[in-house]
This record gives C-alpha cells, sequence and structure tokens, in this order.
C-alpha cells in the first residue's frame, strides 16, 4: 500500500450514528450515502463533499470504532470516499460491514498518529513516516482479507463464480 496521509482522527467508541447520523437513514443507495459521512462534523463533511481530500486517505480511531447499530451505510460513507480506517480495534458488526463492503480497514491496536502524519503500511507494520515510530498491525483471517481485496463479499463471489466456469 502507498503512503497514506491522516486527514482526520477520532477518539474511542465512535458510534455509527456519529460516522452516519441516522437522520439520514432514509438515503440507502450507495452513491447517495457519502455525502452524510461524519455530516455533524461539518469541516470535515465539507472537505470530502468539495473532493479536497484525496481518495486512499486514512481516519484514525481509538478502540471499538463503528459501535451501535448495524446500519451499513456507516461504511458505506466512508467506502465511498475510499477511505482507510487505521483503528486501535473495531466493532463487531462494523467489522463484519466493512468486511462486506471491502472497506479498506487496518487494526492497529498501538497506532499514534495525528492528523496530518503520513502512513506507511507494509511488511504487517504501520510505520508513522512523521514520528518515525513502527506499530504492528493485527491481521485480518486470509479469507477476510482477500474479501476486502476483491472490493467486497458480491465482488469476492462474483470472481469465484467466474472462475469456476468452464
Amino acid at each position: 500500500m502507498a503512503n497514506i496521509k491522516v486527514v482526520f482522527k477520532v477518539g474511542d467508541d465512535v458510534s455509527t450514528d456519529i460516522i452516519y447520523p441516522g437522520r439520514f437513514m432514509a438515503t440507502v443507495l450507495p452513491t447517495e450515502t457519502p455525502a452524510f459521512a461524519f455530516a455533524d462534523s461539518a469541516e470535515f463533511n465539507r472537505r470530502l463533499k468539495s473532493k479536497e481530500i484525496p481518495a486512499g486517505s486514512a481516519i484514525v480511531a481509538g478502540k471499538n470504532f463503528g459501535c451501535g447499530s448495524s446500519r451499513e451505510q456507516a461504511v458505506s460513507c466512508l467506502k465511498g470516499h475510499d477511505l482507510v480506517i487505521v483503528a486501535r480495534n473495531i466493532a463487531r458488526i462494523f467489522l463484519q460491514s466493512a468486511i462486506n463492503l471491502g472497506l479498506n480497514i487496518i487494526i492497529c491496536p498501538a497506532i499514534q498518529a495525528e492528523e496530518g502524519d503520513e502512513l506507511e503500511i507494509a511488511g504487517g507494520q504501520v510505520r508513522n513516516l512523521t514520528s518515525g515510530q513502527s506499530y504492528a498491525i493485527e491481521p485480518l483471517p486470509k479469507a477476510r482479507q482477500a474479501i476486502i481485496d476483491a472490493g467486497g463479499l458480491v465482488a469476492y463471489t462474483r470472481r469465484l463464480l467466474l472462475a469456476a466456469k468452464p
């Protein structure tokens, strides 16, 4: 993975209601949900919508990222901006939705980074190029990582079915 810039930092217990506020639940199309990513963080949301934040940029989070409800839109809105989530850990339901939709997630229990830091992700580590520190990644099982790498469960299944055709 290429070097990525941290564009937003959040703490522990960031719920799906913070990522994708409930008042937008009537909007479910993956083409529409990105407009509401972190809607209550007005400046970050504005930067996302105006395309000031390049694809592949990182959100760094503390523990229990994506806790709360099982709303898939919280993953979909982040996937729509092609963001990378680097978190100390990720809530179970959010993790499964992230895998199913192909959201690039990195679990890094000791991550230390600030907005503006440059990260390098390689060799089972996140290296903060700004601070010079390295942190171990907690790898996902190979099957789950393969689904993310394929772009999500639908793309992964399609690939398997096409490969199985005579």
